[in-house]
């Protein structure tokens, strides 16, 4: 999606008319749906629209406030997000207490490297919170003595801190879809396994397990589908015969970091989009990223025989389909 459309979330329970009642007061004033989309999850309703507003008749303080009404009126949140509603985005971090990727990030933020500032760490535990007063960033621990978080709280501080981007720096938690829905396309995470294997919890051990000689790392748009979503950057690496579950955290907490910061940077550049849910890189940035393998790694593959190419098949002049 272009990033110079306006996009409105909706989130709520689900009643009858609602999408009418939104889609008619954006006829009302002059405004053009470009895209639609809605869910619903556990009893909550997500529309979201992606819309031109050039040539709307209002100014856009009275559009934001007409649907905050409207939103009031049917019982739902509603966000509106212009595109010049600031010239640096902000990013909200959430975390465990493993600190690999956090500091990654702050250090491509403290190089000017990063394209956005880091506006809050959001942890369920306090063990990053040294780290992130080393940077100097706020830090809120939502976590109860177990670590399980508050939501609520959670929620309240994304808004407070104004965030464009939540990236989950090893938050070892589910997102229910009330805050999924909310952030539609606009949470990344980093999941320790070449995905779509080895979802879910220990994926390390997993692989191990199943004894796979490449093991990896991605980075992908989290959905209300555990560790199912639009797949954005991977990375692979090397397990050998004799490898322990340190060894690979070893090997790939490195490539953790290094893939979810190439994914946050592809986000806020603008460089990748979401269609059908697999994410699409335009084409004038093929080169620019690094969206697999390393340029070595590439070099190092084969690219013969390729079939249809043979000497013999190429002389017998036919080819199989098998």
């Amino acid at each position: 999606m272009t990033t110079d459309l306006t996009e409105i979330t909706v989130i709520g329970g689900d009643k009858t008319g609602l999408i009418a009642r939104v889609t008619s007061l954006l006829f009302e004033r002059g405004i053009n749906i470009e895209d639609l989309d809605q869910a619903v999850r556990d009893d909550i309703f997500r529309m979201t629209m992606h819309v031109d507003t050039t040539d709307m008749v209002c100014k856009p303080e009275t559009l934001r406030d007409d649907l905050h009404d409207l939103g009031d009126d049917l019982g739902v949140d509603v966000q509106v997000r212009f595109p010049s509603d600031r010239e640096t985005q902000q990013i909200a971090v959430l975390a465990t207490q493993e600190s690999h990727c956090l500091e990654r990030l702050f250090q491509a933020w403290a190089s000017g490297d990063l394209g956005a500032d880091i506006s809050v760490v959001i942890a369920n535990h306090d063990d990053l919170e040294p780290l992130a007063q080393k940077y100097e960033i706020p830090f809120h621990d939502v976590g109860d003595e177990k670590g399980t978080p508050d939501e609520e709280e959670i929620l309240d501080l994304l808004a407070e801190y104004d965030a464009d981007l939540i990236v989950l720096a090893r938050y070892m938690r589910i997102l229910s879809p009330d805050v999924v829905f909310r952030y539609e396309d606009r949470i990344i995470n980093i999941h320790p396994s070449l995905l779509p294997a080895f979802p879910g919890a220990k994926a390390y051990r997993q692989a191990l397990e199943e004894g796979v000689r490449i093991a990896g790392v991605t980075a992908h748009y989290v959905t209300t589908d555990l560790d199912q979503g639009p797949i954005i950057t991977q990375r692979a690496f090397d397990v050998p015969d004799d490898a322990s579950i340190g060894d690979l955290k070893e090997r790939g907490q490195p490539l953790e970091a290094e893939a979810l910061l190439e994914a946050v940077r592809l986000h806020l550049n603008g460089d990748v989009s979401v269609h059908r849910g697999r994410t699409r890189l335009r084409e004038a940035h093929e080169n620019s990223y690094q969206l697999g393998l390393s340029t070595a790694a590439r070099d190092a593959n084969p690219d013969r025989p390729v079939d249809g190419l043979g000497d013999i098949v190429a002389g017998d002049g036919g080819a199989s389909d098998d």
